[in-house]
């Protein structure tokens, strides 16, 4: 029996919308989908809410929970990954509290800037023991990486692992789609190229029978920023590189040196720049959770549409021979010819008969490049604190960091990263 292995499977809306794609894909008839995760709560809400969609929807599939990861990825074929280390609490609250403290604000946390350098440091070493157990017990499964930070955790894998692995967001499906939307323009029969890093590429061309949409999208962006609205960060960096950007505004004000500024604390209102708006999204998604527990997991009437994640795609694709282009995340190997060899770049990818081929970009324009470069830095010596144990690499990469480094002096961000070492205790490993 062919398997598909969901690690972290106690993300149970997240389980419903990739493995409840998986259960329409006809050409996964008879497949196990093997679900693993640390709380066992949460894994069995995830496996009795599948087992009701699967009764519904496809009851050739076996579902199982494992209380062992090892036997969980056994014989494997893909192998999903959405596991989140340490959590909410401790965790996500440590990597913003204590960067608070030496007045550096932050608005999601998960990527680069401080935070993102102690997530990453944090579930390293997880992914590498995972590693180990896939290339034992399933040495020729995919490895679908949906855990951010992506670029880091995703590079990581790929530069010291046998894994095959490809890095999977939710930024580029919906970018043109959003922007198209908030300014009042028809999306229909567009063409779009993208390429640059995770949460940072570039919307390089967007045409509709043939003519360049960019004018447009300029000049009713420039009238938009007139008055407040959610997406004000992206539209500036627009306006000054000459590009839109996939990610959100609130994750784009913490990946450069320009928006959030204790010199500058109008800019935060100006902008409408929400601080600390992980947490908030983290405590209402617990409360909603609660609210709609009994909802999800007790209903066996619950249904269940195909979602626009790219995980089931990818893998009919690869039983079907029936190819799919999606935005993956993947080493560069010559792809973007102006950004770093061991980065990870977000390129078009087409995943076809046991493989995916990554896409050329070629020469990204040299400001986006700069502005790329600048958290490729940070992601790169985050890899090498994990690789090496070295605390020297961690000061680095925070040292490195855009927005860290705009606010606080060398002695703060080293002092800052021994507090957040100490702080996070077991959920790292032992540096020197």
């Amino acid at each position: 029996m062919s398997k598909i292995a969901f690690i972290g499977a106690g993300s149970t809306i997240f389980a419903k919308n990739v493995l409840g794609d998986c259960l329409m894909v006809p050409a996964l008839d008879g497949f196990e989908f093997a679900l693993y995760d640390i709380d066992p709560r949460r894994l069995k809400e995830s496996k009795d809410m599948l087992e009701h969609l699967r009764n519904r929807y496809n009851e050739t599939i076996s579902i199982r929970a494992y209380d062992d990861r090892k036997e969980a990825l056994a014989g494997a074929k893909y192998i999903i990954n959405a596991i989140q280390v340490g959590g909410y609490k401790p965790s996500t609250v440590i990597d913003f509290e204590i960067p608070k403290k030496y007045g550096l604000k932050q608005t999601i946390a998960d990527t680069v800037g401080i935070g993102g350098v102690f997530r990453a440091l944090r579930t390293i070493p997880v992914l590498l023991e995972m590693a180990k157990d896939i290339e034992s017990v399933a040495p020729d499964a995919w490895f679908l990486n949906y855990t951010n930070p992506m670029a880091s955790l995703t590079g990581a894998m790929l530069r010291y692992t046998d894994v095959k692995t490809v890095g999977l967001c939710h930024s580029v499906q919906v970018c043109t789609k959003d922007l198209f939307e908030s300014l009042g323009m028809e999306h229909d029969g567009i063409e779009e190229k993208i390429a640059g890093i995770n949460h940072m590429a570039w919307l390089l061309e967007v045409k509709k029978d043939g003519e360049d949409l960019y004018p447009e999208i300029k000049k009713r962006a420039k009238e938009k920023q007139k008055t407040k609205h959610g997406d004000m960060v992206r539209f500036e960096l627009m306006d000054k590189f000459g590009y839109y950007v996939t990610e959100s505004s609130e994750h784009n004000a913490e990946y450069h040196p320009y928006f959030i500024k204790s010199k500058y604390p109008d800019l935060i209102e100006a902008l409408n720049i929400p601080i600390d708006e992980y947490l908030r999204r983290c405590q209402e998604q617990i409360k909603r959770w609660e609210e709609m527990r009994g909802e999800i997991v007790g209903n066996q009437n619950l249904t269940h549409e195909r979602s626009k994640e790219y995980s089931s795609r990818i893998i009919e694709a690869m039983e079907t021979n029936r190819p799919f282009t999606f935005g993956g995340n993947v080493l560069n190997k010559g792809l973007i010819t102006n950004l770093p060899e061991k980065a990870v770049v977000e390129v078009t990818c087409v995943a076809e008969k046991n493989r995916i081929t990554p896409c050329i970009a070629g020469e990204l324009p040299e400001q986006l490049a700069a502005l790329n470069r600048t958290n490729i830095n940070t992601q790169l010596l985050t890899i090498e604190a994990a690789m090496t144990k070295k605390k020297e690499h961690i000061y680095q990469a925070a040292l490195l960091d855009p927005h860290t480094a705009s606010e606080l002096s060398i002695d703060d961000i080293v002092n800052m990263c021994d507090e957040l070492i100490e702080a996070h205790g077991d959920w790292l490993p032992a540096f020197r």
